[in-house]
């Protein structure tokens, strides 16, 4: 999840697709049993658009006698964007929020000047097998909303725009995609697209947006005859219209992007700030206690990582 110690990505082989601008491999790291694959940031590509971190959650079962335990930890200066495939989870945060999030669903938690919550598998699951798979990003926040307040919002699977059209299907989850607009708001120019095609099926991926990319969650995608497998993260020159194939087992991919920031931005733990002095400054209130609790989850916390 959002606190995860993972190992930084790595670029891939050159492909010879000219429209691929990036290929990135995640590193992958095992957190009690659930595999988490991080694509950004990497060396070599820090932000897609406003989308500065990029996590792949499973899919895994976990035993029966493991849950999943993310510990309330905070957060600066960005949105925390949290969508399941399978499972579920409980969040609560600072602001006295306590709900559990569904496949299909997002949770929206902007941090703005600061916020706190945890993660966890719900009481009434434990104890049982347990699915997960999903995907955590964050969205950076504009320069001129990186201190605002924080905000939580959820916004079930039935709200958001789906389309089916020539073996391509899926759901609009942020943004707006061939004249369908997400109710998920966000602050500056975002895509976040959930995409299934099957074998030989067809998507254009405009160049609408400045910033793009794909990652590829399971099959295999084909774009100008070179084909890319699962967990591949592909980021695509600026400019070009981009036409995803499904491969022969079909393919799904998740779609993001979005608006470029007008100044680069320092990441630091769950801290992501265009100011190192305000990270340091979020360092020392955690240390100091100087953030909130979260209600009905008060005892236990993630600590500041030392050393970093």
């Amino acid at each position: 999840m959002s606190f995860f110690p993972g190992i930084d990505p790595a670029a891939g082989d050159a492909p010879a697709c000219d429209a691929i601008e990036h290929l990135i491999i995640p590193r992958t790291s095992d957190i009690g049993g659930l595999a988490v694959r991080r694509a950004l940031p990497t060396a070599k590509r820090r932000l897609v658009g406003p989308f500065i971190f990029f996590d792949r959650m499973g899919p895994a079962v976990l035993k029966a006698g493991e849950a999943l335990d993310v510990c309330p930890h905070p957060h600066i200066g960005l949105s925390t964007v949290t969508y399941l495939f399978d499972g579920e989870i409980k969040h609560r945060d600072s602001l006295g929020t306590t709900l559990v999030i569904r496949p299909g669903d997002v949770n929206l938690m902007t941090a703005g000047r600061g916020i706190v919550h945890s993660e966890r598998t719900p009481e009434n699951l434990r104890g049982s097998p347990l699915s997960i798979s999903g995907l955590q990003t964050w969205i950076a926040l504009p320069d001129e909303k990186e201190e605002i307040d924080p905000a939580f919002a959820h916004t079930g699977r039935d709200a958001m725009p789906v389309f089916d059209d020539r073996g391509a299907s899926g759901r609009v989850v942020i943004g707006s995609l061939s004249g369908m607009t997400s109710p998920v708001g966000v602050f500056s120019d975002t895509l976040y697209v959930d995409l299934a095609l099957v074998p030989g099926a067809s998507f254009p991926f405009d160049a609408g947006h400045e910033e793009r990319a794909a990652y590829v969650l399971s099959g295999e995608v084909e774009i100008a005859g070179d084909r890319f497998g699962a967990d591949q993260l592909l980021v695509f020159r600026p400019g070009d219209a981009i036409t995803l194939k499904g491969g022969v087992e079909g393919c799904h991919v998740m779609l993001f992007g979005g608006a470029a920031l007008a100044s680069p931005r320092h990441v630091w733990w769950n801290f992501v700030s265009s100011s190192k002095e305000r990270i340091e400054k979020a360092k020392e209130e955690w240390r100091t206690g100087r953030f909130d609790i979260v209600p009905g989850d008060e005892d236990e916390f993630v600590p500041l990582p030392e050393g970093r």
